[in-house]
């Protein structure tokens, strides 16, 4: 079976279809603005698709085939759906004539063919991509975790008026955030493989901020994959919640500050992709000519799903999935979208 389910004996939401919808909008419109204030963001509007081949979309680990496909109008080059806004986000603050401090978020849909569907991930990917400017002194490990505390407490806030709305939600989410460094945590717990760390240092502290994620670690291994021409692998991290109602880990955001030009290098180098220096991206980072950020994506489907106790992502969002899981899930009890 290729795809991966989680069930719950004797499972039944807690919400009508109906109700879910309402309890949707209720978390991504205050989330939304409850956010952007506390960041300082301003909305923009996003492109679905970019150039092929531009260098602007994200190649995740490196391994994913994005979506492409030729254009009636354009013959100069085709053009893919984008898997993350990674990269134009941090273009966009630039060309825009964003400043000091200011930033901007979107409301981001992708497409992930390649994703292996299970109870989290979806072949379409929703989020909200963020990006905003700081200085070089703000490029430091205080700074990522104070913006880090900010979306937590963005959370929490949203939680809370979501159960204002719906009292029946047993939510509860733990306001403080631990943090601790991917290879701190493979220290810990060095016989464990990476995902089954992650389960037990969230079921111990509840909300966790995975920190410095892409570079090997001692075993080494990297945490996880990263593309290494976004984030800087010494200043990133994971967003973690414990999910009392599936008893697992949940990611709902991956974040961090932006490579500079010598992290760019040093972490090119190390993926053997130096070529990418060639895209106007690339060399715009190598020649400081683009700002210094940090930014991230937060996922939409997630948060709905830890917010209002559901046991699929299908559940909060209209996807495709494979027959046999359809026919699972509702065998489960698991009403998809």
């Amino acid at each position: 079976m290729p795809y991966r389910l989680q069930t719950i004996e004797n499972y039944r939401p807690e919400m009508t279809l109906r109700e879910t919808g309402c309890a949707i909008k209720c978390v991504k419109d205050t989330f939304e603005r409850t956010f952007a204030t506390a960041l300082g963001l301003e909305r923009v509007s996003a492109p679905m698709f970019v150039p092929a081949d531009s260098g602007l979309n994200d190649d995740l680990n490196g391994v994913e085939r994005p979506v492409r496909f030729d254009v009636k109008e354009i013959s100069e080059y085709d053009a893919e759906v984008v898997q993350s806004l990674a990269k134009w986000k941090r273009l966009a603050l630039r060309n825009y004539g964003f400043g000091m401090g200011e930033g901007l978020y979107t409301d981001m849909n992708a497409i992930r063919r390649d994703d292996t569907m299970d109870n989290i991930h979806s072949i379409y990917v929703d989020q909200w991509d963020w990006e905003k400017i700081v200085s070089r002194d703000q490029r430091n490990v205080d700074f990522l975790k104070t913006t880090v505390r900010k979306i937590v407490a963005a959370i929490v806030e949203t939680q809370n008026a979501v159960k204002s709305e719906f009292p029946f939600l047993a939510t509860n989410l733990n306001p403080e955030v631990h943090f601790i460094t991917a290879q701190e945590l493979l220290d810990r717990y060095p016989d464990l493989p990476s995902k089954q760390r992650e389960r037990v240092i969230v079921e111990e502290k509840k909300t966790v901020f995975l920190m410095n994620i892409g570079d090997a670690l001692s075993n080494g291994e990297p945490h996880d994959g990263r593309a290494p021409d976004y984030d800087d692998w010494t200043l990133n991290g994971d967003l973690l919640f414990w999910n009392d109602f599936t008893s697992d880990a949940l990611e709902i955001s991956s974040m961090g500050i932006r490579v500079d030009a010598e992290a760019l290098v040093r972490q090119l180098t190390i993926r053997n992709k130096l070529d990418r220096l060639a895209y106007e991206y690339h060399s715009l980072i190598k020649n400081e000519q683009m700002p210094l950020t940090i930014g991230g994506g937060i996922g939409q489907s997630r948060l709905c799903m830890l917010l209002l106790r559901k046991l699929h992502i299908g559940e909060v969002q209209s996807s495709l999935w494979p027959p046999a899981m359809i026919a699972e899930c509702e065998k489960a009890g698991i009403r998809l979208l």
